[in-house]
Formats: C-alpha cells, sequence, structure tokens
C-alpha cells in the first residue's frame, strides 16, 4: 500500500511539473527573458529526477534472485546518479553557455511580455511554496520528507533569482537577466554534485549513522541471554532498507533452541531500524574470546562510520 502511495505521488509531482515547464517555456518564447529559460530547465531537471525516480520505484519492487539476492532497491539510487548526470553535462551546462556570453555583450535585447514573464514566476512560486509550507508545519520530518524540503527551498531560491532579474529587465537593467539564468544554472549545478556523492555512498554501502549503529547494539543487548554483541555490520540495501549482520554471545551451555530463540528475539527487536531490509544474526558460545574481542570490534565498527 505504501508502495502504492508512493508512486501516485511521484506520478503528480510529475504531472505537475510538466505542465509548469510547458508553461515556462512557452513564456519564454513569448518574452525572451532568460532567467524564464533557466527556470524552465531547472523544472527540467526536476521532472528528470521524478521521472527516473518513478521508473526505479516500480523496478525497485522486483524481488530478489539468485543475480541480487537483496533485491532491487538500490535501482532508485542509480536514477538519482544519472539524473545528476544529466544535470551536470547538459542543464547547468547549457545554462552557463547561454548565459555567459551575454555578460559581455552591450547590444540590448528586445523583450516582450516581461509582465507575463513576472506572473509565471510568481503562479511559480506560489505552488512551490505550498508543499514548502506543508512540510514546514510538521514537526518532524523523515529522510524522504527532509529531501522534499531542500529541494523545495532550492526551487524558491532558484524562481526568487529568476523573479529579481526579470523585475531588473522590466526596469531597464538588462544584464541582471543573465546574472539570474547563472544563479539558477548554479544551484542545479549544486544540487546535482550533492545528490551525486549522496547516492554515490549508498551504492558504495553506506552505514546507518552512529546513533542508529549504537542503537541496534544496544537493543541487541537488552535481550535476555545476551551476554555480549559484537562485529556489527551493517549498510543499506535501498531507500529504508538495511541489511544487518551481527554476533551475539550467549552461555556456551545453552541447547541450539534456547540460544534460536534469543536470536529470533533480537532479530524481532531490530527489525524497525532495518525498514524493509534483512539481519543476519551469528550466535557464538566461545565466551572467553568473545567477551575479549567485543570492546575492540565495537570500537572498529563505529570508527567506520
Amino acid at each position: 500500500m505504501k508502495q502504492n502511495e508512493d508512486a501516485r505521488s511521484l506520478q503528480l509531482t510529475l504531472g505537475l511539473y510538466l505542465l509548469i515547464f510547458a508553461l515556462k517555456l512557452s513564456v519564454y518564447f513569448m518574452s525572451g527573458v532568460m532567467a524564464l529559460l533557466a527556470e524552465a530547465l531547472h523544472t527540467l531537471s526536476d521532472i528528470f529526477v521524478v521521472g527516473f525516480l518513478l521508473l526505479a520505484e516500480r523496478y525497485s519492487r522486483r524481488k530478489a534472485d539468485t543475480v541480487h539476492m537483496f533485491g532491487h532497491g538500490r535501482a532508485q539510487n542509480i536514477a538519482a546518479l544519472v539524473a545528476a548526470t544529466l544535470f551536470i553535462s547538459f542543464t547547468s551546462f547549457e545554462l552557463y553557455r547561454e548565459a555567459v556570453p551575454h555578460l559581455f555583450v552591450h547590444e540590448p535585447r528586445a523583450y516582450r511580455n516581461v509582465t507575463l514573464a513576472l506572473g509565471v514566476l510568481i503562479v511559480s512560486m506560489l505552488v512551490a511554496a505550498v508543499p514548502l509550507i506543508k512540510l514546514l508545519r510538521q514537526k518532524s520530518r523523515g529522510a524522504a520528507a527532509k529531501a522534499q524540503f531542500l529541494e523545495l527551498k532550492n526551487d524558491e531560491l532558484g524562481l526568487l533569482a529568476a523573479l529579481t532579474g526579470t523585475l531588473c529587465v522590466l526596469w531597464g537593467m538588462q544584464i541582471a537577466d543573465p546574472i539570474a539564468a547563472i544563479v539558477v544554472a548554479t544551484i542545479i549545478a549544486v544540487n546535482a554534485v550533492g545528490l551525486f556523492r549522496e547516492n554515490m555512498s549508498y551504492l558504495l554501502g553506506r552505514a546507518p549513522s552512529k546513533d542508529v549503529m549504537t542503537q541496534m547494539e544496544n537493543l541487541a543487548s537488552s535481550v535476555p541471554g545476551v551476554l555480549a554483541v559484537h562485529d556489527l555490520r551493517a549498510a543499506y540495501i535501498g531507500p529504508n532498507a538495511v541489511h544487518t549482520d551481527i554476533h551475539i554471545v550467549v552461555a556456551p551451555n545453552l541447547t541450539v533452541v534456547e540460544a534460536h530463540d534469543i536470536a529470533n528475539e533480537v532479530e524481532n527487536l531490530l527489525k524497525p531500524l532495518l525498514g524493509n531490509g534483512t539481519c543476519t544474526i551469528h550466535v557464538d558460545a566461545n565466551l572467553a574470546e568473545s567477551l575479549e574481542a567485543a570492546p575492540q570490534l565495537r570500537r572498529e565498527t563505529l570508527s567506520l562510520q
């Protein structure tokens, strides 16, 4: 059900972005305001993100198989990497290539329907402000909501730069138009680099935060019968999906059934932190060596974060 809701949300967002992109691009051809072209390409970058994520969201639903034993959750990270590369190599670069020469050309450009361009930018700012205000009112935000909140803020910054440049054009300061386009191009480039770095980290096997790792260790240690916890390893295998490998130490005189029950209780406690991920629990009964190794292994685990 949650996946269906995410898909519908992405489809709605994609449709909204397509409408705004068509509106901005049409008015650019009617007015000649370069800042509006920059904003149209900014919206195009959002379309790429949502479009790739929509495709990846559907692909990531595929179950694990003999080739992809942890499922296909990282498909969304691959989609984000592709989108980030497109932003840097196409959208942002093309904006710089179009805007920079106009900084050194002093011939006046012919602008038309500038007030219409202003209207489109103001409407776009209002549309982007609705979900932004909604997120601002939330007391707590998850990872996806935080990412969306950041993107909406960047959208508003880009629109503000375009609006300022267009107002300056209306007041006769044409140099502000390419400057506004360059500002928007820079916002796109910075976002793209951040998107690339973040998703590359996940594809390389990024571990959860130190706080989450410590929480996992404390939960496992709290189970009756667990004498020590060591060699904790965890990595994201998809959005909100963590694979965890952990060793627990139990008394050497327990039966296999008793040790298995303790391992099941540890797994049940860890499940809320794993999302759709998996957990492998190793039961150790070599008490002396395991207790001696546990503090050092714990420090090594946390130092990797």
